[in-house]
């Protein structure tokens, strides 16, 4: 079932229930699930994608789960492509990856799973430059790995501190 029919199948339970005292806590919910649903919405329309959300949602696999996190052109598709068989595409601009590239790192007997995720900046919690799924995508991992780069320290310091901010 996608969001369109989560949307229409709560907007005819909203139309259904009766409006008094004893039911605003279930109408409430049903607003708030129905706001919710809206939002995942516009999210997936102008990520350019799909309302699925291609692109971040990766199966997680192997023993392990590794997200790379860090600035634009930092080198996580450069160590990606270097540890795993997968081919991320490398550029010398900022944000050539937009989605999450994953890989698989065979170590001692153990399968872990690295993911390539696209650069964050500024502002990424509040979803500026798709920080919210590159987020939501590192919380699910086992291990972050924060890749900065020694010749921009002071301008990188910062954004360090909110991702820690962040609960990582």
């Amino acid at each position: 079932m996608g969001i369109l029919e989560k949307i229409s199948d709560v907007e005819k339970e909203i139309a259904r229930t009766q409006k008094n005292k004893a039911t605003e806590y279930h109408l409430g919910l049903l607003k708030a699930k129905l706001a919710r649903y809206r939002q995942q919405l516009l999210e997936g329309l102008s990520s350019g994608k799909g309302a699925k959300g291609e692109g971040f949602d990766v199966m997680k696999s192997g023993d392990a789960r590794v997200a790379l996190i860090g600035f634009p052109s930092v080198g996580k598709s450069t160590l990606l492509s270097i540890l795993t068989k997968t081919q991320s595409e490398t550029a010398s601009y900022e944000f050539t990856t937009l989605t999450c590239i994953p890989g698989v790192i065979e170590y001692k007997g153990a399968n872990i799973q690295l993911l390539d995720l696209p650069g964050i900046i500024e502002g990424a919690s509040q979803g500026k430059g798709r920080g919210r799924q590159v987020i939501a995508v590192a919380r699910t991992a086992d291990l972050v790995i924060i890749m900065l780069d020694a010749t921009k320290s002071e301008a990188q310091r910062f954004v360090v501190q909110c991702i820690v901010c962040l609960g990582f």
